[in-house]
This record gives C-alpha cells, structure tokens and sequence, in this order.
C-alpha cells in the first residue's frame, strides 16, 4: 500500500511538457511535427506562433546576466516511457531561481537527436529539465549529451527503463541530478515555447553551453526504447535576441 501511495503521489506532482490528451500526435507519418497544426485546434500555436522551439542557436548576444541558481535535494524518481520519451518524475524539493522568481523542476526527458542547436550543431542526445512556479509559468533548462565515454547517472537510470509505452517503475538509485548536470552553468537564454504539442509559448529558455558525455552504447538504447527520433526541427526565430 505504501509503494502505490507513492506511486500516486509522484504522478500528481508530475507536470509532463509531452502530455496533451486532445488528440494523437508523434513524430512520424501524418501526426509528425509538420501537421501538429491540424491536429488539434488546441494545437494551432504549433503552426502559428511567432516564438516557438526548439531553435537553432547563433549570433547570442554578449551580454550579463545573473548565474544559475540551482538547488537539488534527494527524493524518490519514478521513470516512465510516455510513447514519446523518457521521462523522469521528482519529488519536491529542486529548485530554480530566475529573475527573483522560484521555479520547481517536476520532471526531466531526453529528446535524440537534439531539439536545439548550437551554431548548426545537433548533438546525439539532450535533455529537458522542466519547471514551474506557482503560477505555472515554465522555465526549461537544456543539457547536451556529446558521444564519449558512459554517463554514471544514465547507467543507473537506463537500467530500469521501460520499455513499453505506459510502463512506469521507482528507480531503486535515484539520479543525482548535480552530478548529471556539469561543472560550468553558462548558458544561453531566450524566450520560446514548448517543443511538443501545445506548443504553449512564454517558455524560459536556458540552454547550457557545456555538454555532458554519454555513450553510443547508451543513446541507442534509448533510441531503441522509443523506437524513432523524437525531436521537433528548429523552429525561425523571428527576430528574437539570445543572449548569453
């Protein structure tokens, strides 16, 4: 009994970016991202909003902004495969500051090849931390994984991924999200939206520069697991600033 209250609590504290339960949408054939427009009504930003993501990243403007306040502490994980990715649930207690605001992360998945990229670059593999504050205003910071050597934290955690859609399971070794992330926070910032159906704007984007490694071994797992790409193309700018 207490593994399902657990279970229970961790799905409704979760906020997935992925979800959307008005209408079937994907990556491939006539639910791709290409159509998500047409999908839905509640869709419609995906074709004509102004400030959409992911983005390709170039000519960020030099400029000083405040450092990446990021607390983290220890908590229960749930990982669960959605039919679009891999995403990880947390506990409460991860937090974000950003323009004196406070925002808690409520989830974090994985998107190969890249969403976003840096000056023409796509990396294998990034991830999506996203959080919330209590006006549900979101806010998402972006890692990048490049092909090196095995990532400890993704160890732990690919060992219980699931494989089919709609499979859950507690990670019995929680991902230890500071150690994931890496040693430098310098980062890109712009306003965008999600990458997923609805495409809601007014996103917060942090993109750190700095990637992680991962192994090729251990990105095509994951792509094996999900079964196809699961990024949305770089999307215009349309005369947005980035800035660094």
């Amino acid at each position: 009994m207490k593994g399902q209250l657990l279970v229970v609590a961790l799905l409704a504290a979760s906020f997935s970016v992925c979800a959307s339960e008005h209408a079937h949408w994907g990556y491939e054939g006539q639910e791709d991202p290409a159509h998500w427009g047409k999908l839905s009504p509640d869709f419609s930003l995906c074709e004509t909003g102004k400030n959409q993501s992911p983005i390709n990243i170039h000519g960020a403007l030099k400029t000083h902004h405040d450092q990446l306040e990021l607390t983290f502490q220890p908590g229960k994980q749930q990982i669960v495969n959605n039919g679009h990715t891999i995403q990880v649930n947390v506990s409460a207690g991860n937090t974000l500051k950003l323009d004196g605001d406070t925002f808690t992360l409520q989830q974090f998945h994985f998107h190969a090849p890249s969403e976003n990229e840096i000056d023409g670059k796509q990396f294998p593999l990034e991830a999506h931390f996203v959080y919330k504050d209590k006006d549900g205003a979101l806010a998402v910071l972006a890692l990048m994984f490049q092909e090196g050597q095995a990532n400890p934290q993704l160890s732990q955690a690919w060992q219980q991924m699931p494989t089919a859609i709609d499979q859950m399971a507690i990670l019995n070794k929680p991902i230890d999200i500071n150690s994931l992330l890496p040693k430098q926070f310098n980062f890109y910032r712009f306003s965008g939206s999600l990458t997923t159906p609805p495409c809601s704007e007014g996103v917060s984007w942090m993109v750190l520069e700095q990637p992680v490694s991962a192994s090729a071994e251990q990105i095509n797992q994951f792509r094996s697991v999900v079964h196809h790409t699961n990024n949305r193309p770089v999307q215009p700018l349309n005369g947005r600033v980035i800035i660094d």
